[in-house]
């Protein structure tokens, strides 16, 4: 019954290793679903619940998941038994339970190692880590090399007309005056 976005666990004293999986399918999913008072394979044993255990799992994940999670938990109903559900989603991995990341395979929640974490972090970040689509604030025309740009514009097939075009077009679109200029612009008006 389980799956790589439905936990399930027997009861709340369970609930350090609820909080790894937790984690662990957010971290593959962002999102996903655990349930107290159901057995592993799908078999409702019903979850005894007093007036403080829906604010006991919601202080315990907000204690050990980094970064936060604000969960949706709530009694529900299975075969004449009470149960409780809790909702979860987020999209700012890495999670952490504990102080470690986890990863959901299968029904199960395996460590991530160092490197497996790194993937994880530059997965997360390629569009911000592209060097060519980030503006450089302290450059100016000055800083570009006219014979660089000679040679890009002859390889690209066309007619070079000088840094002081590339310039009077940047300042027209106000790519150079909103506080940056990146080098896709760059080679976009090369080229234009």
């Amino acid at each position: 019954m389980e799956s790589e976005t439905l936990e399930l666990k027997k009861s709340t004293a369970q609930l350090k290793p609820a909080v790894i999986s937790i984690v662990a399918i957010l971290n593959k999913h962002q999102e996903g679903k655990l349930y107290f008072g159901v057995k592993d394979d799908g078999t409702v044993v019903g979850q005894e619940i007093g007036n403080d255990t829906l604010r006991t799992i919601s202080q315990a994940i907000s204690a050990y998941i980094e970064p936060k999670v604000y969960p949706v938990i709530r009694q529900v109903t299975f075969e004449g038994k009470s149960c409780i559900e809790v909702e979860f989603q987020g999209n700012e991995v890495p999670y952490f339970a504990y102080g470690r990341a986890y990863i959901r395979t299968s029904d199960e929640d395996k460590p991530l190692s160092v490197k497996e974490l790194e993937n994880l972090i530059l997965r997360k970040n390629k569009d911000q880590l592209k060097w060519d689509s980030s503006i450089c604030r302290e450059a100016s025309l000055e800083d570009i090399s006219e014979e660089k740009v000679r040679s890009f514009v002859k390889e690209a097939g066309k007619e070079y007309k000088g840094l002081l075009h590339i310039s009077l077009t940047c300042r027209t679109i106000q790519v150079i005056s909103s506080g940056g200029l990146t080098i896709e612009q760059i080679k976009t008006e090369m080229v234009s």
